[in-house]
């Protein structure tokens, strides 16, 4: 059984400073689970309850989806080197939309990224520590750069015709509110159809 905080202790936010990677899970009572992970400089620690992370442009839009539906989301991080430790963070989240008015003073928390899509704000009801003893060493060799030069060679238009055709809806068919919520009109019949790298 790991052990349980009501909040982010020190020690919790020194380790989540030092991750190179996290993954996002989130559901609905039905349908597919969402599994995803995360990289780049994406994610903030707001407060002892509260954290943010940036997420970028890509082939689905689940994360969206999901929370739009059910904002039960699970963030969780894992030792690759050092003491091993697994470390989860339960809680509620909200999406932050281009069009929402609080953008840009959670888009300031981060570094901008080309084709950031939305904000995602979890307030944290519980965290869990464990021991990840199973987790095996990996060594950091950096960020790739693809997903950046792509959207970087979409440009500002591109990427917004990619989100209101390719991101609005979710693998279930569930409409992510990326075109709405980001002054885009919906296309008839527009989902999911991944053209990236």
């Amino acid at each position: 059984m790991g052990q349980r905080y009501q909040e982010l202790q020190d020690s919790h936010r020194a380790f989540i400073a030092e991750q190179k990677l996290f993954f996002v899970a989130t559901a609905m009572a039905d349908g597919h689970v969402n599994l995803s992970p995360k990289g780049m400089d994406t994610l903030r620690v707001l407060g002892p309850n509260r954290v943010a992370w940036l997420n970028v442009t890509g082939s689905g839009n689940e994360t969206a989806s999901h929370v739009e539906h059910d904002p039960r989301m699970t963030l969780m991080f894992c030792a690759f080197e050092g003491k091993p430790l697994i470390l989860r963070l339960y809680g509620q989240a909200r999406a932050v939309h281009r069009g929402d008015e609080d953008w840009e003073n959670c888009y300031g928390l981060f570094d901008p990224l080309p084709g950031a899509r939305q904000i995602f704000v979890l307030d944290v009801e519980l965290a869990q520590a464990s021991c990840g003893m199973s987790v095996p060493y990996f060594q950091y060799l950096g960020e790739r750069e693809q997903l950046n030069d792509w959207a970087r060679a979409k440009g500002e238009p591109g990427i917004r015709d990619y989100w209101r055709n390719r991101n609005d809806a979710s693998l279930d068919g569930r409409p992510t509110g990326i075109a709405e919520k980001s002054g885009l009109a919906p296309l008839a019949g527009a989902g999911m159809k991944a053209d990236m790298p």
